[in-house]
């Protein structure tokens, strides 16, 4: 077992994905399905695991399921890679109770978004912000999800807070790579901060601008790809970057299946399922792809090569 050294920014980098929650039922892990999980991403080469975001559907789950997770996962990987646990939550007590538990788990840093349901202005955030980090006992990570909070990290929110030691870098959802490049300029201030795209399509872009890579729901399924498109702009190799985006492009037909917002984690699940890695679960309220979604989503796997033509879906 490597030894676990304190998160950094710089030593947050690469492919980190944000881990889907295996489920055999309403408030029940799929214990196994998790440890496959674990083990085919850390296999693909993946530099760090982030658990309980928003394809993790942590806001979905009971706080006692939560922390089994947090727990079974730091169990299994030992510290083979960083282990990042989502805390948000519309209590700040909570956020900060979870952030403890995982600091018992041997977790290498939480990561945290604008509280949602009532949105905060700039003044409180920050202000929220301020107040939270002394309660935590472990780096922290900034999650732009505007999305769904409604809710921006303005970026003179995320200067103000860029005196906070203990806040190790941000991770940006946003889609708007104007955004995305002045956080990167932050690093002029805060040159050990790791700034990560959400978007999984955006990487070559967002590493163009200083990013130093990506929080990408499709490395669950397809960790190797990811880490190669990764490696392949870090070193700016032009031929292999056009293939692997071009592949990252055909597995993004996935969410396309389905007509509801919650379509991303349902294909996400059904192609973990398809490929017999963890079921296909989701948490209420959603419910899992039938047939002729699975087709579609097996149709795009099968184009990849990863999924046997005469698979049975």
């Amino acid at each position: 077992m490597a030894s676990s050294e304190p998160l950094s920014g710089t030593s947050l980098h690469g492919i980190v994905p944000p881990l889907v929650t295996p489920l055999c039922g309403r408030d029940k892990l799929d214990h196994e399905g998790l440890s496959r999980l674990i083990e085919h991403v850390i296999s693909g080469g993946v530099s760090g695991l982030f658990i309980l975001g928003t394809t993790g559907e942590a806001p979905s789950l009971s706080y006692r399921l939560r922390r089994e997770l947090i727990s079974r996962v730091t169990d299994q990987v030992e510290h083979r890679v960083p282990v990042l646990v989502g805390i948000t939550d519309t209590s700040f007590v909570e956020s900060v109770e979870l952030a403890k538990h995982a600091a018992d788990a041997q977790a290498d840093a939480v990561v945290l978004t604008t509280p949602y349901y009532f949105p905060a202005g700039q003044t409180e955030l920050t202000a929220y912000v301020r107040n939270i980090v002394p309660e935590l006992p472990l780096p922290l990570v900034l999650y732009n999800m505007p999305q769904l909070t409604k809710v921006w990290f303005e970026i003179d929110t995320v200067k103000q807070l860029a005196d906070i030691d203990t806040i190790v870098g941000i991770k940006d959802s946003s889609g708007d790579m104007e955004y995305f490049g002045k956080l990167c300029d932050l690093k002029s201030i805060r040159p050990d901060w790791s700034v990560m795209i959400g978007p999984e399509t955006k990487l070559a872009e967002a590493m163009s601008l200083g990013g130093d890579g990506g929080v990408a729901g499709g490395a669950n399924v397809l960790p190797k790809l990811f880490v190669d498109h990764y490696k392949a702009n870090k070193v700016t190799d032009a031929e292999q970057v056009a293939k692997t985006h071009a592949m990252i492009l055909e597995f993004h037909q996935v969410y396309d299946v389905g007509k509801y917002a919650s379509r991303h984690i349902k294909a996400t699940k059904c192609a973990l399922s398809l490929l017999g890695i963890c079921q296909d679960i989701p948490a209420d309220p959603f419910h899992c792809f039938r047939e002729p979604e699975r087709r579609k989503v097996a149709d795009v796997l099968r184009t990849l090569g990863v999924l046997p033509a005469e698979s049975v879906v």
